[in-house]
């Protein structure tokens, strides 16, 4: 196939509403096996159980089609137009990370990776599968490999003309296309995404431990968030971006073109002691079309929650107050906390004679015990 197959391919994206294309080979990542395996040999997926489920299909994409022949690899470009890192100063509103601001980017690549497929089929045929971050496909090592950008330091793709703010989905084909050129590291001697971390996530310049990564805390982690993360979560209730924000090839960056990704709310976030009021239905309604919606109610206040609790203040201990008898134990071991962190001794008192006596849940007992043991009594 003929590089002028690829050029029209790349036009016909581009009108689609993608940024970027590039192509790579299917046996293009060889060594990410290797490197994915020592990822979860280390533990470091932590309930991410899906990812070590068949590791050889996500090693390779001819582990999960072993007819693909080419990888298109496509980028769309959802950049903010204002600081990320300037929302954690308006403690009392909840941090949300970029990338969940608007619509749900599953659905809004998909349909469009759909449509650039079908035109490639009409023009050169083959059989082709789309695939955006819901499959075993390695879409990071894909684009690097490509030529659409590299793998910093934090983990995630950053590219020369548009910084570290792009959703990424794969096409891959029976065609054999030409190829790009491997993308270089630019990264030089920068920490910057490493230093900013607030839970030191990063063990190694490369290499990511999600079971410290506020983005896999809040949104894949089911449990109760651990105790010794909590304050470093501060005001955020949806992912992080830190790593992302602090990346100095973000000064290339243009604000996405895409309407769906600009923000459904203020920059500066919604206010925590709302959103604390949320019921399931509440809850489905005003997140309907967003990604925030897969986590659920519960976990999305039991976020909250901790984050009100690093907030302070009357109108967050009112809330509190009122999600210390919440119908879920996870949203009430958290509201125990986050009432502890700034209630007087005597409204922490008067809250347990209120609320513990009722209380069935082990772990909620624990965080009661806890937080009147740090306050002096027992």
């Amino acid at each position: 196939m003929s590089e002028a197959l690829v050029a029209a391919l790349r036009r016909e994206a581009i009108a689609l509403g993608f940024d970027a294309l590039a192509v790579t080979g299917a046996g293009a990542i060889p060594q990410a096996g290797a490197r994915f395996a020592q990822f979860l040999e280390r533990g470091h997926h932590g309930e991410m159980d899906w990812l070590a489920r068949d590791p050889q299909r996500r090693a390779a994409p001819q582990g999960l089609w072993p007819q693909a022949r080419s990888v298109i690899m496509l980028a769309m470009n959802y950049a903010p137009a204002h600081d990320p890192l300037g929302a954690l100063k308006v403690r009392e509103n909840g941090v949300i990370s970029v990338y969940a601001q608007g619509a749900d980017y599953h659905d809004v690549i998909k349909k469009r990776l759909k449509a650039l497929a079908r035109w490639l089929v009409g023009e050169a045929g083959g059989d082709v599968k789309v695939f955006v971050d819901t499959a075993a496909v390695m879409e990071k090592p894909l684009a690097e490999a490509a030529g659409l950008g590299w793998q910093g330091k934090h983990t995630n793709l950053v590219s020369r003309e548009f910084g570290s703010w792009l959703f990424l989905g794969a096409i891959f084909t029976t065609l054999e296309l030409p190829h790009g050129a491997r993308e270089a590291d630019h990264c030089g001697t920068c920490t910057s995404c490493l230093d900013i971390c607030p839970t030191r996530a990063f063990p190694a310049p490369y290499q990511l431990d999600a079971r410290r990564c506020i983005s896999y805390l809040t949104i894949e982690h089911k449990g109760h968030i651990p105790r010794e993360f909590r304050r470093a979560l501060a005001n955020r209730i949806y992912g992080c971006d830190d790593c992302l924000a602090v990346c100095p090839w973000n000064k290339f960056a243009q604000v996405a073109r895409e309407a769906a990704f600009h923000p459904r709310e203020q920059p500066d976030g919604p206010g925590l002691a709302k959103l604390a009021q949320l019921d399931d239905a509440a809850f489905r309604a005003r997140f309907s079309g967003s990604p925030i919606k897969r986590i659920g109610r519960d976990r999305f206040v039991r976020n909250v929650a901790i984050a009100l609790g690093n907030c302070g203040g009357e109108d967050a201990l009112a809330a509190l107050a009122v999600l210390l008898r919440d119908r879920s134990g996870l949203v009430r071991a958290a509201a125990v906390w986050g009432f502890a962190q700034s209630a007087t001794a005597a409204q922490l008192e008067a809250a347990y004679r209120r609320d513990a006596p009722h209380e069935t849940d082990g772990d909620v007992v624990r965080e009661w015990e806890i937080a009147r043991s740090e306050a002096g009594f027992g």
